[in-house]
């Protein structure tokens, strides 16, 4: 039974780190979610994970790659300013012309 208890405690300690996790995100940077997905994914390739406890990493991963994902489209666009304005406002944009 004490082995249960542990297992339980486990999936707890995952869902509690899941549902926290969204507020930490917003002020997390890419390369720190991008470290901690790398680990979600290793736990959840590893296997030996309850249900509970593999959705609640998949849950988290999923939040993750959201974090990841919005930081690239934001150096993204600061690329694409900077490009845009190096370019100057008379001359032809590079992407698009058939």
């Amino acid at each position: 039974m004490a082995a249960k208890r542990q297992d339980r405690d486990g999936q707890d300690a995952v869902a509690q780190e899941a549902a926290g996790g969204a507020e930490a995100d917003a002020g997390m940077g890419y390369e720190q979610a991008r470290d901690e997905l790398v680990d979600v994914v290793r736990r959840l390739e590893a296997g030996g994970s309850s249900l509970e406890e593999s959705l609640a990493l998949w849950e988290r991963g999923e939040e993750l790659a959201k974090v990841c994902r919005l930081r690239l489209e934001g150096a993204r666009a600061r690329l694409d300013a900077a490009l845009a304005a190096e370019s100057g406002p008379g001359e032809p944009d590079s992407g698009g012309e058939d």
